[in-house]
């Protein structure tokens, strides 16, 4: 029988073979892990490699992400459709294996990791899912969602602020089906982490709430174990498991060294390490013996099977609940959700209410959450601010998992990564909110986000120097205009209640990529829209406006400002001008339409433009073009009522007029 340490010693070979091959990565993690990773993936992970997307798998996030080998290792032996040609392709262009795990390349890649620390906050965003699903759907006698999730992490994740952020709210929430393996090499890129990073670690887990294991060999297959069976048996609290490790283990040179975190390890010590681990194997060779002890394709389909069996009775007994199950773990929205969201946007119209659009926020959520039980929303302390608290929202408490809401208190950064692990999880579809201006903590989850092409909703109110009188500090001036410059990100920021709704509706049906949905904290008039009208909205940009025959001049606006450019019009139109008001909740969308489409909104031929946004202007000057003008803001706002700083900063009829004016 093959031995538990030359099943781990596959592990260290190939991932030694492929950092050699291209050169490039990291070797030292996936060699400091391999005994871990053993005796957790052929005794413990529940998986199944014919199935990765099996509903009830355990699910495994490797949050030091540099180590990549050590997953591509795992899913290559284990049985995933992840040929030895990937490995052999690592971090080479179209491959599977790229430098960090990417979400969609390789089967069997849960997300995305790379940034420290937002592995394991996905992970808890997972384990939260997991958690909501189990009290929704589990009845007595049948626990169809009853699966752990599993996270590796290293230094660097515990050093990130967001591993603070998530770690104590998996304490405050009694995450009991989230393990995490921290390995304790103490070494970073730098070197020997002591100079930086004195951190108590395990009391700083026990202090959020953790059951703690500390002083585990994480080269002793018993000890580690041991302490996976303990951690199973905590059901009330997440673990941390702390294992002891040498980075690199095995090098004769370079183990226990930083020489190993970051870089190939030369010819000469890979055959060295090879001989010190009694591998006497060529590169990516695999012997029979080794392959059939890591093989879990048929304890994989088996697992499966027993589950099926369970959710054939489960379903017999609640075949209702059974078809809400399947329906939300495939993603689908209900067979009326069309026909529901459009009589709901319907009343919105003909309510015809001047409110602010964060209140209009509020009130699609209540609309699309009494037709989507999977809604999932939550808040960074701004709840009542954001007005994400619907009537039905139950926010998450360690002894309520029954919940969809989460209180994420002032954690932007974690609860957007976190958002990303419920989104990943599948069954729920995420939303979080705060100010736009913090925004900023939050950027690269929600750029992760973007990068995997998940359902992750970011709302953001207080969308502008409409904020007023909280000052520059919390005035967004640049935020939109960046987010939209995010790739494979669709950004809303709509002008009335009926534009709101038809933005949640967009992000609520978008399946391949995450929305952010802008709001206004003052009041906005509705705007009176043809059917028509209504479904430009859907095209990002439309003409909300016209004056009939070819206009004088086009006046593009977003949110807020999509008011002045009316008026402005009126006036204009009093004074015989001919303009064209295009409201341009999403410029994303608008700039994937056809040419055509975009060409009968904006006219080449008509190259007399005003764009009006309360922000930055460099993103505007590819509608207006080189014979336009921009009525915006290129500097920071200042504290005073939001009406004095409209004025003040020349967001007035009057002086969008003057634009008007000034370039016919």
């Amino acid at each position: 029988m093959t031995s538990r340490r030359e099943l781990a010693n596959a592990i260290r070979a190939l991932s030694m073979d492929a950092v050699q091959k291209a050169n490039s990565g990291h070797p030292g993690a996936p060699m400091g892990m391999a005994d871990i990773a053993e005796v957790l993936w052929n005794d413990h992970v529940r998986h199944n490699p014919v199935n990765p997307k099996w509903a009830n798998r355990d699910r495994f996030v490797l949050s030091n992400g540099h180590g990549s080998m050590l997953i591509y290792s795992l899913l290559h032996l284990t049985g995933y459709d992840l040929p030895i040609e990937e490995l052999k392709n690592f971090r080479q262009l179209h491959s599977k294996t790229p430098g960090h795990p990417e979400y969609g390349y390789a089967p069997g890649i849960e997300t995305t990791t790379g940034p420290l620390g937002q592995g394991v906050t996905n992970a808890v965003g997972m384990a939260i899912a997991e958690k909501a699903l189990a009290a929704q759907f589990n009845k007595d006698g049948h626990k169809i969602v009853d699966h752990k999730t599993y996270v590796f992490l290293g230094d660097g994740c515990l050093m990130e602020g967001i591993s603070h952020e998530a770690c104590s709210l998996a304490g405050t929430l009694g995450l009991g089906n989230l393990i995490a393996f921290w390995d304790d090499n103490g070494i970073s890129i730098d070197g020997h982490v002591e100079g930086w990073f004195t951190d108590n670690t395990p009391k700083r887990f026990e202090a959020y709430g953790w059951h703690v294991i500390p002083d585990v060999d994480g080269h002793d297959a018993n000890a580690i174990a041991k302490a996976i069976e303990m951690a199973k048996a905590m059901t009330d609290k997440p673990t941390m498991i702390c294992c002891k490790t040498t980075i690199g283990f095995g090098s004769p040179n370079k183990a226990g060294t930083h020489a190993c975190h970051g870089a190939a390890l030369g010819d000469a010590e890979v055959n060295l390490t090879k001989a010190a681990l009694g591998w006497d194997h060529g590169p990516f060779e695999i012997p029979a013996d080794v392959y059939a002890g890591w093989d879990a394709k048929a304890k994989g389909t088996k697992a499966e099977q027993d589950w099926n069996v369970k959710f054939a009775s489960y379903k017999a007994a609640y075949p209702e609940l059974a078809a809400e199950f399947e329906r939300r773990m495939n993603g689908d929205l209900p067979k009326t959700w069309a026909a529901d969201a459009d009589k709901f946007i319907s009343a919105v119209n003909d309510e015809a209410k001047t409110t602010a659009t964060r209140l209009s926020s509020l009130a699609a959520i209540e609309g699309y959450a009494n037709l989507l039980p999977e809604i999932f929303g939550g808040s960074a302390d701004l709840g009542c601010s954001n007005m994400t608290e619907w009537k039905g929202h139950k926010p998450m408490r360690a002894d309520k998992p029954d919940a969809n809401y989460v209180n994420y208190g002032v954690r932007e950064f974690g609860m957007s990564a976190i958002m990303n692990g419920i989104a990943l999880h599948g069954g729920l579809i995420p939303f979080g909110a705060t100010f736009l201006m913090f925004s900023e903590y939050a950027r690269n989850a929600v750029r992760m986000s973007a990068l995997m092409g998940i359902r992750s909703i970011f709302v953001y109110t207080h969308d502008s120097i409409g904020l007023g009188e909280d000052g520059p500090t919390h005035q967004p001036v640049e935020q939109t205009a960046t987010l939209r410059m995010i790739p494979n990100m669709q950004v809303w920021r709509p002008c009335d209640a009926v534009e709101t709704a038809a933005c949640w509706r967009a992000a609520i049906e978008r399946k391949n990529g995450p929305s952010v949905l802008v709001f206004s904290r003052q009041n906005l008039p509705h705007m009176p829209r043809t059917a028509e009208q209504l479904q430009g909205i859907y095209r990002g940009g439309y003409i909300l406006k016209d004056a009939g025959g070819t206009p004088d001049a086009i006046i593009i606006a977003t949110g807020s400002e999509v008011e002045l450019a009316v008026k402005a019009a009126d006036e204009l139109a009093a004074k015989g001008k001919k303009i064209r008001v295009v409201s341009m909740p999403s410029t994303n969308l608008f700039d994937a339409q056809d040419e055509a489409y975009r060409e009968s909104v904006l006219p080449v031929a008509v190259s007399k433009r005003v764009a009006v946004e309360a922000g930055v202007t460099d993103g505007w000057w590819k509608y207006v073009g080189t014979n336009g003008k921009i009525v915006g803001l290129n500097r920071f706002g200042e504290s005073a009522p939001a009406g004095q700083l409209f004025k003040e900063f020349g967001f007035t009829v009057e002086n969008v007029v003057k634009h008007v004016e000034a370039v016919l």
